[in-house]
């Protein structure tokens, strides 16, 4: 059993930080289960552009209010807290934090390791074969 708080992944590197965003990434990869899962706030005004090619992610908001732009049909979607959000065709989009800091439960697949970082292009790298598989 996995057991953590998000307050005992601050400053570690678990602990991911970008222009406008942070991330405690509280299950990785080396957890084994097959996802990752992360608590993740972008902070208020803040405009992201991503694009996950190699990765499936799922968003819930739990606080604060935003849009989340699908760049392939311009259709913009608001998010508040309740709002479940899915990129389940690797979705190109535009993230903004309009009234106070998005809080997010994100889960990806396949998993992050928890050191990843954006590239230009908001994507993450494609992710290595594990050596065991």
């Amino acid at each position: 059993m996995i057991v953590i708080h998000s307050d005992e992944l601050n400053n570690t590197e678990r602990h991911a930080r970008g222009p406008g965003w942070e991330s405690r990434r509280m299950i990785v990869k080396r957890d084994g289960i097959g996802y990752s899962v992360h608590e993740t706030r972008v902070f208020e005004g803040a405009e992201l552009h991503l694009h996950y090619k190699h990765h499936y992610e799922a968003n819930y908001c739990m606080e604060g209010e935003g849009e989340v732009l699908d760049v392939a049909t311009g259709a913009t979607h608001a998010i508040r807290p309740g709002t479940l959000y899915a990129l389940d065709k690797n979705d190109q989009h535009v993230l903004r934090a309009v009234k106070g800091d998005l809080r997010l439960v994100c889960v990806f697949n396949p998993p992050l390791s928890g050191e990843e970082t954006h590239r230009e292009d908001g994507s993450y790298a494609e992710p290595v074969a594990d050596a065991r598989t």
